[in-house]
């Protein structure tokens, strides 16, 4: 399988991470605001359709987490699909910020 190449569009108060493959037209992006310094917000995932399937979705939410643990921020998953993907992997958890309840 070609691999994934993920660019990421960081601006002052919002950003996007940005997935394509070598040969298969279409992207994903993983939408965030930036709370705080310290806070990402992990708002909407998109992915068009000739990339389903083929672990994108989860490339992109892996490769915000490498970032958090790079910069010193954590995660809060507003969007459903990263928190579904957040509850299947525990190895995540020092970067994640859960809801309170």
């Amino acid at each position: 399988m070609d691999a994934i190449r993920i660019d990421r569009q960081d601006y002052r108060t919002r950003g996007t991470y940005v997935a394509t493959m070598p040969g298969v037209h279409g992207i994903a992006r993983l939408n965030y605001k930036r709370e705080r310094d310290d806070l990402l917000i992990a708002e909407h995932t998109e992915t068009s359709e000739s990339l389903q399937d083929k672990g994108v979705g989860v490339a992109l939410i892996q490769r915000m987490v490498e970032d958090a643990r790079a910069e010193g921020f954590k995660i809060y998953a507003l969007c459903s699909y990263v928190e579904d993907e957040r509850r299947v992997h525990p190895e995540w958890a020092d970067v994640f910020r859960l809801p309170t309840t």
